[in-house]
C-alpha cells in the first residue's frame, strides 16, 4: 500500500522545500535549540566529575597503601625469617657446645667463654634486624655465626685431642716412672744385698787378713830382763837391787814361723814399772804403736829391728835411761805387727 503523496516524497527529500498551494517554494525550516528544562544537570555533571576524581585518587591511594603494606609485611616476614634462623642457629650452637662439656675444667671454661661470645654476637644481630637497611649485614653476621661455631667446635676438638694426647703421655710417663721405681727398688734391693755380701766379704777379708796377720806374727819366747851396774872400768855386773841398777838388759828368742816371708821385722819392747807406767823417753827411741787387737794406742820403750829368716835367734837390747829405777815387779811386753808376740816379768828389790 502506497501512502498518499508518495509521488511527491522524493522532491521533499531533495531540497527539503515545500510549496504553497499556489506553487511557490517555501524556504527550508531551521529548528531552534530547545532550552533545558532541568537547571541541576550542570551541577550534577560537576559533582560526578569530582566524584570520579575522588574515586580515582582513593583508588590510587589505596593501591599505594596496599603496596606499602605489602612491602612492610614482606620486610617483617623477612625479619622474622632471619630472626628465626638466628634463633635456630644460636640454640643449635649452644646445644652443640654444651654437649662437648665434660670433666675437663679447661675445656669447660673455654666453652663458657665461647657461649658468652655467641650471646654477644646474637644481640648484635638482633639489633641489625630492627633496621631493614641492615638485613644484608644481618645475613652476613648469621653466616659468620655459623663459621664461628664451626671454628669453636674445631678448637675444642683440637684442645680435647691435645688433652687426650697429654693424658696418654702422662699415663705413659707414670707407667715408666712406676717401672723405673720398681727397677730402682729392685736395684736398691740388689745393691743392699750386694752391700751386705760386700760387707760380709770385707769382714771375712778383714778377719782373714787379721788371721793372716796374726798368723804372720813372729812370736818370741824366753824373755829375760837383767839389772846391770856399770863400773868405773866400763864393765857391767848383774844386780838385782833397784838402787844399784843403772840399766836393764832385755833378751828374747824369736820363734820360727814358715808363714812369714824373710825380711826385716820390728819388735817393740814395752817395759812397765811397778806403778803401771811405761818406761819411755823419746830421745832414747821410745814411741807409740796401735794395738791391732784392741785398737788402743800403746807406748813402747824401745824398738829392735832384725832381718828375720824364719829361724830362732836371741835378740838383746839395753835400756839405760840415766834415772833411778823403782823397786818392785816389772812387766815386759813385746809386740810384732801390732800384736802381742810375748810377755814376761822381772823384779828389782
Amino acid at each position: 500500500m502506497i501512502p498518499p503523496n508518495s509521488s511527491n516524497q522524493p522532491n521533499q527529500d531533495k531540497g527539503n522545500l515545500s510549496q504553497t498551494p499556489a506553487g511557490n517554494p517555501v524556504p527550508p525550516y531551521k529548528s531552534q535549540p530547545k532550552k533545558s528544562s532541568n537547571p541541576f544537570i550542570p551541577v550534577m555533571v560537576v559533582v560526578g566529575l569530582l566524584m570520579l576524581a575522588a574515586v580515582g585518587w582513593l583508588t590510587y591511594n589505596s593501591i599505594s597503601t596496599t603496596r606499602s603494606l605489602e612491602q612492610k609485611v614482606a620486610e617483617l616476614e623477612e625479619a622474622e625469617k632471619l630472626r628465626l634462623e638466628l634463633e635456630n642457629q644460636y640454640n643449635q650452637a649452644i646445644a652443640e657446645l654444651e654437649s662437648l662439656k665434660g670433666e675437663n675444667e679447661q675445656i669447660n671454661a673455654l666453652i663458657d667463654q665461647q657461649k658468652a661470645e655467641l650471646a654477644s654476637q646474637k644481640n648484635q644481630i638482633d639489633g641489625l634486624l630492627r633496621d631493614k637497611r641492615k638485613f644484608d649485614a644481618a645475613r652476613a653476621e648469621i653466616q659468620n655465626l655459623k663459621s664461628k661455631v664451626a671454628n669453636y667446635i674445631a678448637e675444642i676438638e683440637q684442645l680435647r685431642a691435645e688433652q687426650e694426647q697429654l693424658a696418654m703421655e702422662n699415663t705413659m710417663l707414670k707407667d715408666e716412672k712406676e717401672n723405673l721405681s720398681a727397677t730402682l727398688q729392685e736395684k736398691s734391693q740388689e745393691n743392699e744385698e750386694l752391700s751386705a755380701v760386700k760387707a760380709q766379704l770385707v769382714n771375712e777379708k778383714e778377719t782373714l787378713s787379721k788371721a793372716v796377720q796374726v798368723g804372720s806374727v813372729v812370736k818370741v819366747k824366753n824373755i829375760e830382763v837383767t839389772g846391770m851396774k856399770v863400773r868405773k872400768s866400763g864393765k857391767t855386773a848383774e844386780k838385782s837391787n833397784a838402787k844399784r841398777v843403772d840399766q836393764l838388759k832385755v833378751c828374747f828368742t824369736t820363734v820360727a814361723n814358715d808363714v812369714v816371708k824373710p825380711g826385716t821385722e820390728q819388735f817393740f819392747i814395752r817395759i812397765v814399772s811397778p806403778k803401771g807406767e811405761t818406761l819411755a823417753i823419746d830421745d832414747l827411741g821410745s814411741g807409740a804403736i796401735v794395738n791391732s787387737k784392741t785398737g788402743e794406742e800403746v807406748r813402747y820403750t824401745q824398738v829392735k829391728e832384725y832381718d828375720y829368716v824364719n829361724d830362732e835367734t836371741q835378740l838383746c837390747f839395753v835400756w839405760a835411761p840415766s834415772v833411778a829405777f823403782q823397786s818392785g815387779e816389772y812387766e815386759v811386753e813385746i809386740y810384732n805387727k801390732g800384736y802381742l808376740a810375748g810377755s814376761g816379768n822381772f823384779e828389782l828389790k
